[in-house]
């Protein structure tokens, strides 16, 4: 499998150079040169078959030659080493939770796969790899915990100042190691900015290689069509193609299962469910891409105004926006309402959500307003604890603390404060 730049300006290259790049040459985003098709008996079988053995088949039609099988098979077994459970709320509404790994977020599952690449690739070579990320939340724990002391890799997460979860922010500052937290003054779109520009940076390849862990690399953005794989595998035989709501904040997630969806998978539509950083619902609308400043919310992971990945959706369906409205809708919801669904989600169900995934509940009970018959899934990205505060006076109760979190109220947050490119290129050299 060879990739190619999005800006059409870099040379093809394979699996391996897309991950140890991160982002080509030309600033394009990197993106598979062929959509593999998976066959219905594939997806059909997929309840019979072992999770394993799926995932493998699903991603060695991505990695190619750059990862041997038995090396590939180790990556995914640790990557895959938690559960996905798919909840019936009722009839026509689950939600799969990918919360259940190290850092209680979605995004354990990327960087666990591409911190796997990575350690393997370092090994081929005396080049230290800096894996350079930038996090609007639950990126940065995830990575920091994935590549934590990993041979041959440092990892510099860059991450927005009161703009994350005190968990969140403790996920990524105090595990030390091979590990550095560098706390940007702005918003996310700021620390995205930075770390874009530092690739365009000669002098930070001068004696070592860079690369990033966000899902603009190919080896966190891939990886994410299991976590489809894994709700169809649980869907009762009888079940209909669902409806998947997605809370989205730099749509990789969501782009990793319209992709999933064009290789065959049985899925009748997707929502993009956003908060008030509402840039696609109001694309989806008007066709103009039209970007504001980001503006903080409960919903932190998705304050994200100029989503990366939206250029490698509208690849998917080369650039055809009538296609890609017959199987996106995008909405938006606000603060208010994110905690009357957190409030609703619980009274009704039992269920205690988090602010992202109360985002991709609304998202989908709009959908099946308009859409009757249908039945759908909302994913919940995070658990709920690591926005402890705002759920505990939502639903006037104490959490239980996971044993994941415990450990980490007592450690010393570690960071250093930036606020401009030169200090950031400072620090990576």
């Amino acid at each position: 499998m060879m990739y190619y730049s999005l800006q059409r300006q870099a040379p093809e290259v394979s699996f391996k150079e897309a991950a140890l790049r991160g982002i080509a040459p030309d600033r394009g985003l990197y993106f598979p040169k062929e959509i593999p098709r998976f066959s219905s008996k594939f997806w059909g079988e997929l309840p019979n078959k072992d999770f394993l053995e799926s995932a493998v088949q699903l991603m060695q039609a991505f990695t190619g030659e750059s990862i041997p099988l038995p090396e590939l098979k180790a990556i995914l077994e640790k990557t895959l080493s938690f559960e996905f459970p798919l909840l019936p709320l009722e009839y026509s509404i689950s939600v799969l939770e990918l919360f259940h790994g190290p850092t209680m977020a979605f995004k354990d599952v990327g960087a666990t796969f591409m911190a796997g690449c990575l350690g393997y690739f370092s090994g081929q070579t005396d080049l230290k790899t800096v894996v350079l990320v930038a996090t609007s939340g639950d990126t940065g724990g995830a990575v920091a915990r994935g590549f934590l002391n990993v041979p041959g890799v440092e990892v510099v997460i860059l991450y927005p100042k009161d703009k994350v979860s005190d968990i969140q922010e403790r996920q990524l500052t105090t595990l030390g190691a091979n590990i550095r937290a560098l706390r940007v003054q702005g918003t996310f779109d700021d620390c995205q900015a930075l770390v874009k520009r530092a690739f365009q940076d000669p002098v930070l390849f001068e004696n070592q290689a860079l690369t990033s862990a966000n899902s603009i690399n190919v080896a966190r953005w891939l990886p994410q069509m299991l976590y489809y794989l894994s709700a169809i595998r649980q869907l009762p035989p009888e079940a209909a193609p669902p409806v998947f709501s997605v809370p989205s904040g730099n749509f990789g997630n969501l782009c990793a299962g319209l992709l999933a969806s064009q290789m065959g998978m049985p899925a009748a539509h997707f929502i993009a469910a956003t908060n008030p950083n509402d840039t696609i619902p109001r694309y989806m609308e008007s066709r103009n891409y039209d970007p504001k400043p980001a503006v903080p919310t409960l919903s932190n992971a998705m304050d994200v105004a100029d989503p990366s990945n939206f250029v490698r959706i509208r690849e998917l369906f080369k650039n055809d926006f009538p296609k890609l409205a017959a199987k996106l809708s995008a909405y938006s919801y606000t603060d208010k309402q994110t905690l009357e669904a957190i409030q609703t989600l619980f009274q009704f169900y039992g269920y205690i959500a988090d602010p992202h995934g109360a985002v991709g509940y609304l998202g989908l009970v709009k959908y099946l307003e308009d859409h009757p018959g249908h039945t759908g899934i909302f994913l919940e990205t995070a658990h709920p604890i690591k926005f402890r505060e705002t759920v505990e006076t939502c639903l006037d109760r104490e959490l239980e603390l996971p044993l994941q979190i415990r450990g980490l109220l007592d450690r010393e947050k570690v960071f250093s404060d930036i606020s401009t490119y030169e200090e950031l290129r400072e620090a990576l050299r």
